[in-house]
């Protein structure tokens, strides 16, 4: 699953760059996310529960920050597995346009599953995964907007 989009943030680029690399902001905006914690600076744990049809599962595994070029652009992908259920793995290419007091945030997303959620369909995989790439960027931008108009 590939999917395109972009995000208007009410937002200087160097406080959207701050939140894209900040533990806490990127945790309350992945849906599902129990836990996120940095092994190192380009590295994180994470736990994530979320449910695809009838399938519910709780993937634990690592995210990593690649391609950095602060504060305009990075990779971030991460790899899960959730028991029986199989496992994920995708990533999301960042890109930060400073647009004067806003941000335009550009991401490419790339997304692969396997295990028994492989088995429930290629639309509804696509469907769930859009809608939860859709979602997080629409979180991370409602935050991170909110932040910059508390000053």
């Amino acid at each position: 699953m590939d999917m395109n989009g972009e995000e208007r943030i009410g937002a200087p680029r160097a406080v959207v760059w701050q939140a894209l690399n900040d533990p806490e902001v990127l945790k309350a905006c992945i849906p599902g996310c129990q836990s996120l914690e940095m092994s190192s600076p380009t590295e994180l744990a994470a736990t994530v529960k979320i449910r695809i049809g009838p399938v519910s599962a709780s993937f634990t595994g690592n995210v990593l920050l690649s391609n950095l070029n602060p504060p305009e652009s990075y990779t971030i992908s991460g790899e899960g597995k959730g028991g029986i259920a199989g496992f994920a793995k995708g990533g999301a290419d960042v890109h930060l346009v400073d647009e004067g007091a806003e941000t335009l945030l550009q991401y490419t997303v790339k997304a692969e599953i396997g295990g028994k959620l492989a088995q429930l369909g290629a639309r509804l995989i696509d469907s769930t995964s859009k809608k939860l790439a859709q979602q997080f960027f629409a979180d991370f931008n409602a935050r991170v907007s909110a932040m910059a108009a508390a000053g």
